[in-house]
C-alpha cells in the first residue's frame, strides 16, 4: 500500500466520523420573539409579538365603607308626597344605614400608528358587589375606537368637562356626573392646544321625565308604554353635542352645547295632541393650574343652563324632569341652572385635599311640586403612599329646598372611606 492510498483512507474515515457526530447533535432552536417595550404612549405599553400594535393591560380595585345619611332629615322623593327614598339613611329601622362595596375593573388599551393617524381601541369592564346585592353582569364602562379624529363607541360624553375633584360618593357633587354614553364624534385639532368636537349621542341615556299637569296640580302620569311617572316616548332623534376646547400650560377651558328632543309618548300625544319640543343646554368651564401654591394644585369653575335638557346641567336628583304637559296640552320645558367649582391641593407628594361646592336650581313653570334648589359641599383627605394606591376619607353635605311646596326641605350628610389600587 502506498502513502497516497493511506492518506485517502484516513480522510474518508474522518469524514464519516464527522458526519455521524453531526447527526447526533440536536437541531438548532427557533429564534425567540421577545416582548419589546413600547415607549411611544407612556409607561406600561408593550408590542404584541409579531405586530406593530402597542398594548397595555391594567385594572383597578376599589373598596368603600359608606355611611349613607346620618343627618336629621331623610331625603324625599319628587312625587309630591312625603315618601322617604328607600334604603338611604339612619332615619328608620328598614333602611341600609351603612354599606360595604367592592368594585373591580379590567382595562385594555391597544394603539397602532397608521398612515392616516393613530388607531386606538380601548375597553374597560367593571363589576361590583355591595351590601344588599350579589354579583352582577360586568358593565361596559368604556368601549370605543379612535381613528384620527373619529371616536365611535361608548365613551365620556363630549358635553363633559369639570365633574368635581372628590370621590363624589355616595352622591354627586351637584354638577354633571362623569357619564359614559354611546356616541359617534369627530374632533378637529387646530394646533396650540385648540380643538373642536361635534358628537351624535344616545338620547335615552341622559334624559329625565315628562310629567303631566292634571287639574292644575302637578302629578306624574302612569300611562304610556308601561312607564310609571314618565310620559317620554321612544328614541326618535339622538342628542347633538358640540364643544370648543383649549389645553395649554396654564390649564384648560371648554364651552359646550347640546340639543335634546323632548318627545312624549303615544298615550299623551293622543290625549293632548302634543308631540315634541327641542330642549337645549349650554355650559362653560375652566381649570387653572396653580403650581405657585403647590405642584399639581388646580382650581376649577363651571356654570351651565338649559331648558328641557336637565340631565346635562344637574345630577344626583331623583325623578329629574325635562318637561311638563300643561292643561292646554303644550310641553313646558324645565329650566335648569348649575354653578360650582373646586380646589385640589397637594400638601406633600403623598397627602392631598380635594374640595367642591355647587348650587343648582330646577324651575318647572307649570307648578312647584317639582321645583328644587340644591346646595352641596364635599371634601376629602387622601393618602397615597405608593403610585396608583390611595386611602381616603370623604364627607358630603347636601341641602334641598323644595320651594315651599308639600315636600319638606331636607339635608343629607354622608361619608365614605375608600381604598383603591390602580395598576
Amino acid at each position: 500500500m502506498n502513502i497516497k492510498s493511506i492518506l485517502l483512507g484516513a480522510a474518508a474515515a474522518a469524514a464519516a466520523a464527522s458526519g455521524a457526530q453531526a447527526a447526533d447533535l440536536p437541531a438548532a432552536p427557533e429564534p425567540v420573539d421577545y416582548v419589546r417595550v413600547c415607549d411611544a404612549y407612556g409607561s406600561g405599553f408593550f408590542y404584541m409579538p409579531g405586530t406593530e400594535t402597542c398594548l397595555k393591560v391594567g385594572g383597578r380595585l376599589r373598596t368603600e365603607f359608606r355611611f349613607r345619611n346620618f343627618a336629621d332629615d331623610a331625603p324625599r322623593n319628587r312625587l309630591g308626597d312625603q315618601t322617604v327614598l328607600n334604603g338611604t339613611g339612619f332615619q328608620t329601622n328598614d333602611q341600609n344605614s351603612t354599606q360595604l362595596r367592592a368594585r373591580g375593573y379590567i382595562r385594555v388599551d391597544a394603539r397602532t400608528q397608521t398612515e392616516y393617524g393613530l388607531l386606538r381601541t380601548y375597553v374597560s369592564l367593571h363589576n361590583q358587589v355591595e351590601t344588599g346585592t350579589s354579583g352582577t353582569t360586568p358593565t361596559l364602562e368604556y368601549g370605543f375606537v379612535q381613528f384620527g379624529g373619529l371616536t365611535a363607541g361608548r365613551a365620556i360624553s363630549m358635553f363633559e368637562f369639570f365633574t368635581g375633584y372628590t370621590f363624589a360618593i355616595p352622591q354627586s357633587w351637584g354638577g354633571t356626573d362623569i357619564f359614559t354614553t354611546n356616541l359617534f364624534a369627530y374632533t378637529q385639532s387646530f394646533g396650540n392646544g385648540f380643538s373642536a368636537t361635534i358628537s351624535v349621542e344616545d338620547g335615552l341615556q341622559n334624559r329625565g321625565n315628562i310629567a303631566v299637569a292634571t287639574n292644575t296640580a302637578l302629578q306624574y302620569t302612569t300611562t304610556g308604554a308601561g312607564r310609571i311617572g314618565d310620559s317620554y316616548g321612544g328614541h326618535r332623534l339622538p342628542d347633538f353635542v358640540a364643544n370648543l376646547r383649549v389645553d395649554q400650560g396654564w390649564g384648560s377651558a371648554q364651552l359646550m352645547g347640546v340639543l335634546h328632543q323632548v318627545w312624549n309618548d303615544e298615550a299623551s300625544s293622543a290625549a293632548f295632541g302634543t308631540e315634541s319640543e327641542l330642549g337645549w343646554g349650554i355650559a362653560g368651564g375652566v381649570l387653572i393650574n396653580t403650581p405657585f401654591i403647590a405642584p399639581g394644585d388646580q382650581i376649577a369653575f363651571q356654570v351651565g343652563y338649559g331648558e328641557g335638557a336637565s340631565g346635562y346641567i344637574v345630577s344626583g336628583v331623583p325623578n329629574l324632569t325635562d318637561g311638563v304637559i300643561d292643561a292646554s296640552g303644550d310641553i313646558e320645558l324645565t329650566e335648569a341652572f348649575s354653578i360650582g367649582g373646586g380646589f385640589t391641593h397637594n400638601w406633600t407628594s403623598h397627602w392631598s385635599t380635594n374640595f367642591n361646592v355647587n348650587y343648582t336650581d330646577i324651575d318647572v313653570s307649570e307648578g312647584n311640586n317639582l321645583d328644587l334648589e340644591t346646595t352641596s359641599v364635599q371634601g376629602n383627605l387622601v393618602w397615597s403612599p405608593a403610585s396608583g394606591f390611595l386611602i381616603g376619607a370623604e364627607l358630603n353635605y347636601t341641602y334641598r329646598d323644595w320651594g315651599g311646596n308639600a315636600i319638606e326641605d331636607s339635608d343629607q350628610l354622608t361619608a365614605a372611606i375608600r381604598v383603591q389600587r390602580t395598576f
